[in-house]
């Protein structure tokens, strides 16, 4: 479940469409300030722009829906625990999906460690439902099979990749961050980022040439 916060501090007396408009039209970094300052409403919009992402980038890591669900809630009682350590001239984006990849690498290491498995294994084992081709393209329904077969291809083909690579191509390719905000969540240059994704798309590609020919 997640956590809804009421308001019960100094905002106008009433809370109308004019001031959720508000809301609406502010930058993530306007919003994780006034959730510095106390703002639980500029929080909630926060959560309901996020979410999904969120839910999604951990999902293709663990593949548990209800898992991935339990992660993000964390993911965000973080964030608001610890408000005040954001900085206030970083990306929000870039320090939320940091958050998450490190919670969500914590679960991988709990499950292999707990498993008694070969970590390559559990990546496969976990990674089996992550695709690059995840839009419905509403097609008839053969090639949705087709689609969904491919899907799983591809995820394992990702789930195989080394770490390195998998983190640059999940963050790229599937979750559309920019080239600056996956350097600056792996903590590597912008050359460095370019290098690995490259690698990661032409092992992936080598991996996909006998099912996309």
């Amino acid at each position: 479940m997640w956590v809804v916060y009421s308001h019960t501090g100094s905002s106008p007396n009433s809370l109308g469409a004019e001031w959720m408009n508000a809301l609406d039209s502010r930058t993530d970094e306007e919003l994780m300030n006034l959730c510095v300052e106390g703002s639980e409403e500029a929080f909630g919009e926060l959560v309901k722009r996020y979410k999904p992402r969120i839910v999604s980038v951990i999902y293709r890591y663990i593949n548990d829906p209800i898992r991935a669900q339990e992660i993000a809630q964390e993911v965000f009682v973080r964030v608001y625990v610890h408000r005040e350590k954001y900085r206030r001239t970083a990306r929000f984006s870039t320090w939320i999906f940091t958050i998450a990849l490190n919670l969500t690498k914590n679960e991988i290491r709990h499950r292999v460690r707990h498993s008694r498995v070969m970590s390559l294994d559990a990546l496969k084992e976990m990674g089996s439902s992550v695709g690059l081709f995840l839009r419905d393209r509403s097609r008839g329904p053969e090639e949705k099979v087709e689609e969904r077969e491919l899907q799983e291809v591809v995820g394992s083909a990702i789930a195989e990749l080394p770490a390195k690579y998998r983190d640059a191509v999940i963050l790229r390719d599937i979750e559309g961050l920019s080239y600056e905000e996956v350097g600056e969540i792996l903590s590597v240059p912008g050359g460095t980022v370019r290098s690995r994704i490259n690698r990661g798309r032409l092992i992936l590609k080598k991996k996909l040439e006998p099912y996309v020919s």
